[in-house]
């Protein structure tokens, strides 16, 4: 986080696309036109060999910065980079364009709460384009920018342009849960229309990159319904030489969801013990209330047994408990996934152990329809599957609460993260043995 910055002032946004559609350009431009680059970046970019023959710095390389990357010209790992203006804080997330690599364009897309999908007004919407689309939607990334890059190439062509835009609108109703789509027409190597208008579309009446990332609204896109608070370490002070610390045990941890307030009723699961919170704790002093996602120290009334792994809950809008799990996964290792694999499966602050149980479908990428039964998934397929966990996960539905729906699968032995996955709304919620939550 960076200093001074609310988690929810803060915009997190990927760019993603296929092989040289310029994503790393793009961001290049985006810190070079806003002045969020230092001198000796600067002087190092002009230094450098990698000069065009126009004369222009290579911008990619402010976020390229392996050699492989810079020898081949594409990216391979995601490059984190932040930068600010006077209206909005950013962390943006440069993620590789190749096949190859859709496993990083999903790590670096997974905390977003927008993605810039890149598209080659020459190409066209291609395989990648799609693939990075559904992800963005599977992902459950709220707002999505198609940037058509390399106008500049294409005459600035607006008929190109609505092309473009209607290729995405012919299968944009299949992932309805992308509700903010926007279509802005750019050039990454020029500049036109990612921090300033540009005057070579005219026909274009919307918002440059910069200013659409400045004012898109984020605020409500963290789940404020239903508390939901993973422990992640019990807090014992041990100060013998302060009173005040010598019987403090806090829950610390980062709020997933809701708001949680002095005084409010709560259920620790999977349990099923209740108590009271006494005191919220933060870095900077107590507070009245907090709210998903900040991260905060909890005192209950009570002194219970409780760990890490555990979750506490509000009296109301109680999440499922269970350990046989519907998901969709992002298969993300060469060794293809079959029936009966035993994993370790990481879940908000614990790690259980998981077998898949079923493989029910595969995503075909081109037509986004189900294919059934598949004997396995390979690396980069998507599809939905069973899996049992050796305890039961404190959860709720992907699409309800981004960080309470979502788990990775990590190979025993070599501690490998080999998927992504995304839960299915459970079947049924927590039903507590008492109903009145009285303490």
């Amino acid at each position: 986080m960076l200093p001074g910055s609310h988690p929810i002032d803060i915009l997190r946004f990927n760019t993603c696309g296929s092989v040289d559609d310029g994503k790393s350009t793009l961001i290049g431009r985006l810190l070079y036109d806003s002045k969020n680059l230092m001198e000796d970046q600067i002087e190092a970019l002009e230094r450098s060999a990698d000069i065009t023959g126009g004369g222009q710095i290579n911008l990619a390389n402010l976020t390229d910065g392996l050699r492989a990357e810079r020898e081949q010209g594409i990216t391979i790992d995601v490059a984190y980079r932040y930068f600010a203006t006077p209206r909005r804080r950013f962390i943006v997330a440069d993620t590789p364009g190749h096949v190859q690599y859709t496993r990083n364009m999903v790590t670096g897309a997974s905390s977003a709460n927008l993605s810039v999908v890149l598209v080659d007004a020459r190409q066209g919407v291609i395989e990648q384009s799609r693939r990075h689309t559904y992800i963005a939607a599977l992902l459950g990334i709220p707002h999505v920018v198609i940037a058509v890059n390399k106008m500049d190439l294409v005459d600035w062509s607006e008929a190109r342009f609505r092309e473009i835009r209607e290729q995405f609108e012919a299968f944009l109703p299949r992932l309805n849960v992308l509700r903010d789509v926007k279509f802005i027409p750019i050039s990454a190597l020029n500049g036109d229309n990612v921090v300033d208008p540009s005057p070579r579309t005219p026909w274009y009446e919307g918002p440059p990159l910069l200013r659409h990332l400045e004012n898109v609204h984020i605020a409500s896109d963290w789940n404020l319904e239903g508390l939901r608070f993973p422990v992640q370490w019990v807090n014992r002070p041990h100060a013998p030489r302060d009173p005040a610390l010598h019987d403090f045990r806090g829950l610390s941890g980062q709020l997933a969801g809701g708001i949680v307030r002095a005084g409010d009723k709560v259920l620790v699961l999977p349990g099923g013990l209740r108590s009271t919170v006494r005191q919220i704790h933060t870095f900077d002093g107590p507070l009245a209330e907090a709210f998903s996602p900040q991260s905060v120290t909890l005192l209950l009334a009570d002194d219970l047994d409780v760990s890490r792994g555990d979750m506490i809950v509000g009296a109301d809008h109680l999440p499922g408990v269970g350990s046989d799990l519907r998901a969709k996964l992002c298969w993300m290792h060469q060794k293809p996934l079959v029936r009966g694999r035993k994993f370790w499966l990481k879940h908000t602050t614990q790690t259980v152990q998981a077998v898949v149980t079923t493989l029910e479908s595969r995503i075909n990428i081109a037509t986004y329809d189900e294919e059934p039964d598949p004997p396995q998934l390979l690396l980069n397929d998507i599809g939905a599957v069973r899996l049992q966990t050796s305890k039961p996960l404190v959860y709720d539905g992907y699409a309800q609460n981004r960080l309470t729906g979502a788990f990775i699968l990590i190979e025993p032995g070599t501690n490998l993260t080999v998927a992504a996955g995304m839960l299915q709304p459970p079947a049924e919620l927590y039903k507590p043995e008492y109903t009145d939550f009285a303490i």
